[in-house]
């Protein structure tokens, strides 16, 4: 080996040693296309629930609005108490799923890197991560209580990705690209909240399982070989 490959190689491992000390590099790829299949699963539950229509946020324009007979059915399950009992335990288990999941992948990937599960960095990034999520909770409670549900898929995009770009110093660039997609679909989901549902599965649901792929391919299916 060359002296000047040595010095490439040094120079490598230096970096990576700086990565782990400052960045929580044992997130896995396989949590993220595990948390993009849950959410599709309840987007399709959601799907049916609500008769086999992804539009059903055309009521938030009011009376005068133009929406068909269908959609107006829709509107008036959406002011049922038993919606909001689904939503919350379709909304839960997924939420529930996807944390499971993504805590057994990113111990494993840790597990066999020899790197600790909990620490500083992870801690750093789990707070930045919770506070925008935490914010998002509150503002979707808020939207329940003024009667605005057709506006809680595209609010929970727009927190969370914020919360995805704000951790995303403490993890891998890669998450911040992910935050900012996210923060898109929801932005247009509050300019056209009729597709709220759809954005929802596209947001959590394809983005998540195409993110989780690439990061897994990038970062983890090399070194397990």
């Amino acid at each position: 080996m060359s002296s000047k490959q040595q010095h490439l190689d040094t120079l490598g491992e230096i970096r990576d040693l700086m990565n782990r000390s400052s960045r929580f590099v044992s997130l896995s790829g396989l949590s993220g296309v595990c948390a993009g299949v849950f959410a599709l699963a309840g987007a399709a539950a959601a799907y049916l629930y609500l008769g086999g229509d992804l539009f059903f946020g055309l009521e938030v324009f009011g009376p005068d609005s133009r929406a068909d007979y269908h959609t107006i059915r829709l509107a008036e399950k959406m002011r049922e108490m038993d919606f909001y009992s689904f939503m919350l335990l379709d909304a839960g288990l997924v939420l529930l799923c996807a944390l499971l999941s993504g805590t057994y992948f990113t111990w494993r990937r840790a597990r066999r890197a020899g790197a600790k599960l909990w620490d500083e960095t992870s801690r750093r990034l789990l707070v930045q991560l919770f506070v925008p999520l935490a914010a998002g909770g509150l503002f979707c409670i808020f939207l329940l209580l003024h009667g605005q549900a057709a506006l809680l898929a595209p609010a929970t995009l727009v927190f969370y990705g914020i919360g995805l770009f704000s951790a995303a110093k403490y993890t891998f660039n890669d998450v911040q690209y992910l935050g900012l997609c996210q923060i898109g679909l929801g932005l247009i989901g509050l300019v056209f909240p009729v597709y709220g549902l759809l954005l929802w599965a596209l947001g959590f649901g394809v983005l998540h399982i195409v993110y989780g792929g690439v990061m897994y391919y990038r970062y983890e299916r090399n070194k397990q070989q």
